[in-house]
């Protein structure tokens, strides 16, 4: 193990206890939720940044337009579906000393053919972003200058993919040995570099796109300390038996995906025709629906993986545990955070938004399609732990064929509730989406394993949505109170709009988690005081 890892990932270990497991699962869980927390704050800081430099202004809906072309072709090739479903279970195979120098074989072999097959897409791209531009829907929008600028903004950030998805295989080799701390700031450096560069060039949309460029960069270059002890060389073996194996888990993942990033690219070319400004208030909807997946969800589950995988061929009763733990404390934590962006939607945008170029009308709108989106928020956190599970069997097929009728029945209902409810409507539509979806992986379970039936998944998850709801009533009851007394007319008045009522909405769920013994949420704040008395 390497330096810089070796005194803070948790240990992989062959006999360990199932006490022993638990705390690893949750201390990889914390310390990627560290990670998360500080990607989620620059992440948020980034968004308000474009906020005041640019609004929710048609130049940067072409910026929004441009970035989805790299994040796209990126998560078909080698994004976070090809790490949990295929990288993960299979580089987990070979993390025993013994075989450490097959892993790094195996290693060489991924990353030089993925290099390779994204270096031909970005030149594709590049020669054809006119097209590219077309087929996201730039064309639909109002002003006529905004097309070119798209196109522009495309060729800036076109080469991204390369650098996300070499470090992404970087991540994958990494979350195999369970050396998280590296990895777990990746997006923030990302993030990091997005504002800073905006900053720099504050009245040029293209300092985004450059932001872009040199935060992937950075992505790599963080993570190489990690890899000491690895021996890569470039290495082009399509024959390798493990490049077999992950083609052959992640090929029937690939239709999913291009169905669903077809459901992506249709959604947003609807968004143009809804107004200029439509994209860019999906976007930072997005921004706030995916900060409690990513704290809560991403950690839990990533954390959880390689321990799946290991579990998954040896020890049913032991998989079926590990899973029950990790959709009840994603249950106790997601649905108070859904029910807290609910109620405080509002005066949360005008907190962070409400400044320079972003108006009043922006926050309302916005604030109106966050709380549709939210409505798929827990059936979203439940479904990627099930998923996660599933390509921890080594089961990708399933998964990708839920999400090949999830994403037709968007695309058909989006079409229908669009035309009388415009933007609301396609949120509606995408929150239905994430429902069915999730309800597809439940059967599944239940087919597949008989389901986790006397593991008090439904009993906690209907206690936590009991205090959930208490929660969100009291946050809302707060905050209406404050407006008799308080107008959002100075930053200060709006921190307070949001710190009082969101302070005692926790207490509220805190007090309901004594009273109703949510023990799941009781012990995860137990373990963070205590990392925190350390």
């Amino acid at each position: 193990m390497d330096n810089a890892t070796q005194s803070s990932d948790p240990q992989p270990e062959d006999n360990a206890t199932p006490l022993s497991q638990n705390k690893r699962i949750l201390s990889a869980a914390v310390l990627l939720a560290t990670g998360n927390i500080i990607q989620r704050l620059l992440g948020m800081a980034r968004e308000i940044v474009k906020a005041n430099l640019f609004g929710a202004s048609g130049t940067l809906a072409a910026y929004n337009l441009a970035a989805l072309v790299p994040n796209t072709f990126y998560q078909l090739i080698a994004g976070g579906e090809m790490i949990t479903s295929s990288l993960v279970p299979v580089f987990s195979d070979y993390v025993a000393q013994a075989k450490r120098e097959e892993l790094w074989a195996a290693f060489s072999t991924f990353l030089s053919i993925v290099t390779l097959v994204l270096l031909a897409a970005v030149a594709l791209i590049e020669l054809f972003a006119p097209q590219v531009a077309w087929l996201v829907g730039a064309d639909n929008l109002q002003d006529p200058e905004l097309l070119p600028l798209t196109i522009a903004l495309m060729r800036w950030t076109t080469p991204v993919m390369l650098f996300l998805s070499i470090s992404s295989v970087i991540t994958a080799v990494l979350y195999a040995l369970q050396r998280f701390t590296l990895p777990a700031f990746t997006i923030a450096t990302f993030n990091a570099a997005i504002i800073l560069v905006a900053l720099l060039n504050q009245d040029n949309i293209f300092s985004l796109a450059w932001g872009m460029l040199l935060g992937s960069f950075l992505m790599i270059l963080l993570q190489l300390p990690a890899l000491r002890d690895a021996t890569v060389r470039f290495q082009l073996n399509w024959r390798h038996p493990v490049v077999r194996r992950i083609l052959a888990l992640y090929a029937p993942i690939v239709l999913g995906l291009l169905v669903n990033q077809a459901g992506i690219l249709i959604g947003y070319n609807l968004a143009t025709r809804t107004g200029d400004e439509s994209v860019t208030y999906m976007s930072y909807s997005t921004t706030l629906y995916q900060l409690p997946l990513g704290l809560v969800v991403m950690g839990l589950s990533t954390a959880t993986l390689p321990m799946l995988s290991q579990q998954a061929n040896r020890n049913l009763k032991a998989f079926k545990e590990t899973l029950a733990q990790g959709l009840r404390l994603v249950l106790a934590l997601i649905l108070p955070a859904a029910a807290g962006l609910f109620a405080l939607a509002l005066p949360i945008i005008q907190l962070l938004f409400l400044h320079g170029e972003f108006t009043a009308q922006d926050s309302f709108v916005t604030s109106q399609v966050l709380r549709v989106d939210l409505i798929g928020l827990p059936f979203a956190a439940v479904d990627q732990m099930l998923v996660y599970a599933s390509y921890a069997r080594k089961d990708t097929l399933r998964p990708a064929l839920a999400g090949v009728v999830s994403v037709i029945f968007y695309i058909v209902l989006a079409q229908w509730l669009i035309g009388p409810f415009g933007l609301l409507g396609l949120m509606a539509a995408n929150a239905s989406k994430l429902v069915l979806h999730a309800a597809i992986m439940i059967w599944l379970l239940n087919y597949q394993l008989g389901g986790l039936r006397g593991h008090g998944v439904t009993m906690i998850g209907l206690k936590a949505l009991t205090a959930a709801v208490a929660t969100g009533i009291t946050a809302l009851l707060v905050y209406q109170a404050l407006l008799t007394f308080i107008e959002p007319t100075t930053l200060a008045y709006k921190l307070v709009l949001v710190t009082i009522p969101g302070v005692i909405g926790a207490a509220v769920y805190l007090a309901c988690a004594w009273f109703l013994k949510i023990e799941e949420f009781l012990s995860f704040i137990h373990m963070i005081q205590n990392r925190l008395n350390r």
